[in-house]
C-alpha cells in the first residue's frame, strides 16, 4: 500500500467501548514506534480498540503518534491499564499469540480459523481480545493462561519472530477478510465491466483484412502452410474476447502499415525527399 494509504472507516472514542470487533493487547510494549505502526495496521483493516499494559515510556507517547501515520482515531482512543487481567475483564474470548510451544494444555489455531470465531462471537454480541507480548520474549505461561486459546502464525520456523505491527496486520486482515463474501472478497474496488465482445462478422473482417495485409507482403510462406498459419492467427485473435472497439483499433492499425508499406518514412515519420528528376534515370 502507497504511505499515503487511508482507511476508510472514522471511529471516535467513544466508539471503541461499545464497538463488538476485537481488541488488540499489547502487554508491556517497549518501543512507541512499535504500538503506532500497530495502531496504523489495526486502522487499515478497520480496527480501533488498542490497549496497552503497562507501556515502558508511559503514555501518551508521540513517536507513537508519528508512527501511526494519522491512524489518529485509534491512537486517541488507546486505553492503558497497569495489569493484563484489568485490560480483558469486559472481554469473553481472549487469543494469546505466540511463535513457540508452551506446552500448554490449550487449544492452538492460526489465523483463518480465529477469525472465523471471531466473527461468530461478534454475531452473539460477544467481544474478543488478542494479547501480544514484549518484543524482546513475548508473552509469558501464566500471561498466556489468561487466555482461551493459543492463535499462531503459519511461519518458518527457523526464523518464527514477527514485528508486533506484522503480527497485528496479519490477524486484523483475517478478521476483515473473514466479514466478506466469497463473491467480493471485500476488496475496496472492482474490475470494470467489460464492453461486449465483437460480433462474429466484425471478427471476420479483422481476420481477413490482417491475412490480406499478410499476403501482400507474403508472410506466408511457404504458400501450402498458409491454412494452418491462418488457423492459428485467428486462434491468438479469438482468445483475446476483442471488443468492437478494440477491433476497430486493430484495423486501425492494420491500415496504418498497408499505407506506410506503399509511401515509406523516415525515422521521425517524414516522407523522403524526392529524388532530382534525372538522378533516377539510367545512364549509358
Amino acid at each position: 500500500m502507497p504511505e499515503d494509504f487511508e482507511a476508510t472507516e472514522k471511529h471516535t472514542a467513544g466508539d471503541a467501548a461499545a464497538d463488538l470487533r476485537p481488541a488488540i493487547i499489547l502487554v508491556e510494549p517497549q518501543l512507541g514506534e512499535n504500538i503506532g505502526t500497530a495502531a496504523r495496521a489495526m486502522a487499515n483493516f478497520g480496527l480501533c480498540d488498542l490497549r496497552l499494559v503497562t507501556p515502558r515510556d508511559g503514555w501518551p507517547n508521540e513517536k507513537a503518534r508519528a508512527a501511526a501515520s494519522r491512524a489518529d482515531h485509534v491512537i486517541d482512543a488507546v486505553r492503558v491499564y497497569d495489569d493484563l487481567a484489568s485490560a480483558v475483564k469486559d472481554l469473553s474470548f481472549i487469543y494469546a499469540t505466540t511463535a513457540r510451544d508452551r506446552d500448554l494444555s490449550k487449544r492452538v489455531c492460526g489465523p483463518v480459523q480465529a477469525a472465523a470465531t471471531m466473527r461468530q462471537f461478534e454475531g452473539q454480541g460477544g467481544r474478543v481480545g488478542i494479547l501480544f507480548g514484549r518484543e524482546r520474549w513475548g508473552l509469558n505461561n501464566e500471561e498466556i493462561s489468561l487466555a482461551d486459546e493459543i492463535l499462531t502464525l503459519p511461519v518458518d520456523p527457523e526464523f518464527a519472530s514477527l514485528n508486533i505491527a506484522q503480527a497485528v496486520l496479519v490477524i486484523s486482515y483475517e478478521w476483515r477478510k473473514a466479514g466478506f463474501s466469497e463473491a467480493d472478497g471485500g476488496i475496496p474496488f472492482q474490475t470494470p465491466e467489460r464492453s461486449l465482445p465483437a460480433t462474429k462478422d466484425e471478427l471476420v473482417g479483422l481476420f481477413e483484412h490482417l491475412e490480406g495485409a499478410l499476403d501482400d507482403v507474403t508472410f506466408f510462406r511457404p504458400p501450402e502452410k498458409r491454412p494452418t498459419m491462418v488457423r492459428n492467427l485467428r486462434a491468438i485473435l479469438q482468445k483475446a474476447e476483442l471488443n468492437a472497439q478494440e477491433v476497430r483499433t486493430l484495423r486501425g492499425v492494420i491500415s496504418a502499415l498497408e499505407r506506410r508499406h506503399l509511401r515509406p518514412r523516415d525515422e521521425k515519420g517524414n516522407k523522403p525527399a524526392s529524388a532530382p528528376k534525372g538522378d533516377s534515370e539510367k545512364q549509358d
